[in-house]
This record gives structure tokens, C-alpha cells and sequence, in this order.
């Protein structure tokens, strides 16, 4: 009776593994395609730093997620931690940008779409891992990259130019984002 009991849990565990592997597979071809159309969007968004250099800036953004090849769960974290921030960026004041509010608008909804479709994932990764995520050295190191963003734009007034400057840094966050999704998850 006993034995019977082991197989079954060791049957859940083998199709609860197989679905999850499933899921990130769809969730990776979701996430790429929500990816390139937030940098699309972006991208719309007028504006050049040429009239901008003296306003140039580095945020040092983390080398180590650049560099590093994340397990499936700490990329769905950094790419669920990115998307929150960036979400965060542009609800602040861009009104000096003369930017179309309607691609603002978009951008919003679809960062705020990948990050609902990220949430299952990151759900399933805290539960199972037990994780805290402020004790994540990686996610740290996101959160003081965009910090550092955020008070540059405070300090500049949310001037044009400080926002052509933070878009050129999230243009640059969106191929990462990219890569996160293409290369990480396929693992």
C-alpha cells in the first residue's frame, strides 16, 4: 500500500516537471514576441541624444547578468524584476518629451502583460524554492541600476533630454531582455 503511494508521488512529480518545462517553452515564444514589441514601441518614441550629450550618462548596468548563463528560474526573476522596473520608469513624468501618450499607453499594457504572464512562473519558483527575494544578490543589482536611473531623472526634472538619455539605457535593457528569453529559457 505504502509503494503504491511512492509511484503516484513519483508520477506527479515527473508530469508536474514535464508541464513546467512545457510551460516555459510557450512562455519563452511569449515573452520574446512581448519583448519586440515593447522595444518597438520604445524605439517610436521620438527624440535624439544628439542635442543631449552633455546629458549622457552610465547607470552601470549589472555586467554580471549580461555575462552570466542563469538557471530558468533566476532569469524568470531578473526578467520579472527589469520588466517591474521599467513599468515604474515610465509612469513618472515624461510629459516634457512631447512623447505620443498613446505608445506610452501600449507600452505599458504590454509590459504589464508580459510581466501578468511571467507571474504563474515566479509563483511556482517562490513556492517551490522557498526563495526570499531580497536576499537575490542578482535582483539587488537590478533594483540599485534602476534606482540610480530614477534619481537621474529627478535630479534632471524629468527634462527631455534626461529622458532621451534613460531611453537610449532601456532600448539597450530590452536587447537583454531578449536574450534572457531566447537563450535562457531554451535551456
Amino acid at each position: 500500500m505504502a509503494n503504491a503511494g511512492i509511484v503516484q508521488v513519483a508520477l506527479l512529480l515527473c508530469f508536474s516537471t514535464t508541464a513546467l518545462s512545457m510551460s516555459y517553452d510557450v512562455l519563452q515564444v511569449q515573452q520574446r514576441g512581448s519583448v519586440s514589441a515593447s522595444w518597438t514601441l520604445i524605439r517610436q518614441l521620438n527624440g535624439t541624444l544628439h542635442n543631449c550629450l552633455q546629458d549622457r550618462r552610465d547607470f552601470n548596468f549589472p555586467e554580471e547578468i549580461k555575462l552570466q548563463k542563469f538557471q530558468k528560474k533566476e532569469a524568470i526573476l531578473v526578467t520579472h524584476e527589469m520588466l517591474q522596473q521599467i513599468f515604474d520608469l515610465f509612469r513618472r513624468n515624461f510629459s516634457s518629451t512631447g512623447w505620443n501618450e498613446t505608445i506610452i499607453e501600449k507600452l505599458s499594457e504590454e509590459l504589464s502583460w508580459q510581466m501578468d504572464h511571467l507571474k504563474p512562473a515566479l509563483e511556482k519558483i517562490t513556492e517551490k524554492e522557498k526563495l526570499t527575494l531580497k536576499e537575490n544578490p542578482t535582483l539587488q543589482q537590478v533594483k540599485e541600476y534602476y534606482f540610480r536611473i530614477q534619481q537621474y531623472l529627478e535630479a534632471k526634472l524629468y527634462s527631455r533630454c534626461a529622458w532621451i538619455v534613460v531611453r537610449g539605457h532601456i532600448l539597450k535593457n530590452f536587447s537583454v531582455l531578449y536574450q534572457l528569453t531566447h537563450f535562457v529559457f531554451k535551456n
